[in-house]
């Protein structure tokens, strides 16, 4: 799931520091692509202060969260039928369908959160802007982070740009894949093709806007048994 389906969990949460702590995972790898952290391996080293606390609860509700999604029949069902839009206009590109699809779902999910006012992007920026960056630094330190100038670099320029504001229009859709497909390919999409994957992300909303709402009642039922 991406940044506003993870908020969706903890949208009427008021601690900051459990909120950053859902979207952290993501946010450290949009920082730095091959950097990975396991702080739920370690948990000792966080527990005795309740900010690092929280935000290792967080941590460890996004590694649940994505688990439970990637392991539903929301998603196998929802990536598979994407992917098959996808394949035609995808022939003469590097990228994979599978991998568009799975991306292409995800965003597709956080425009309909918005679209429909069940997620307040500026709430969640909110949020963003409350935490103790010298909390959030100790907690990365903790992770072996070794370069966290590189991740506040990152995470201010996010804050500010506000860039998921862009998500509530679905036409932005497409050009947050293509921006997310360069980190990976050179060219990875040409604009008649940009052009081309709007007109499917058209198809595939109308599709699932009545029903993408049963994935997160399923998640949100399976983590209140836990």
């Amino acid at each position: 799931m991406n940044f506003l389906s993870h908020f969706y969990f903890e949208r009427k949460n008021q601690d900051e520091n459990m909120v950053i702590g859902t979207v952290l995972p993501d946010l450290v790898k949009n920082a730095h692509k091959d950097w990975n952290f396991y702080p739920q391996k370690r948990e000792a080293l966080f527990t005795e202060d309740h900010q690092l606390n929280a935000l290792l609860k967080g941590w460890k509700k996004h590694l649940e969260v994505d688990l439970l999604f990637h392991s539903s029949d929301f998603f196998n069902t929802e990536t598979a039928k994407l992917k098959t839009l996808l394949v035609p206009i995808l022939q003469d590109s590097p990228v994979r369908p599978s991998f568009l699809a799975h991306i292409g779902v995800e965003l597709v999910l956080d425009h309909l959160l918005v679209q429909d006012n069940i997620i307040n992007i500026n709430s969640f920026y909110e949020h963003l802007n409350k935490v103790d960056e010298e909390i959030l630094n100790t907690f990365l330190k903790k992770c072996d982070c070794t370069d966290t100038d590189k991740f506040f670099k990152f995470f201010n320029s996010f804050k500010s740009s506000r860039y998921l504001l862009s998500y509530q229009k679905l036409e932005n859709i497409s050009y947050a894949l293509q921006r997310i497909c360069m980190r990976l390919w050179p060219h990875p999409l040409t604009e008649t093709t940009v052009a081309q994957l709007n007109e499917q992300l058209v198809i595939y909303k109308t599709s699932i806007e009545e029903d993408y709402l049963s994935v997160f009642k399923e998640i949100g039922g399976k983590l209140l048994k836990k």
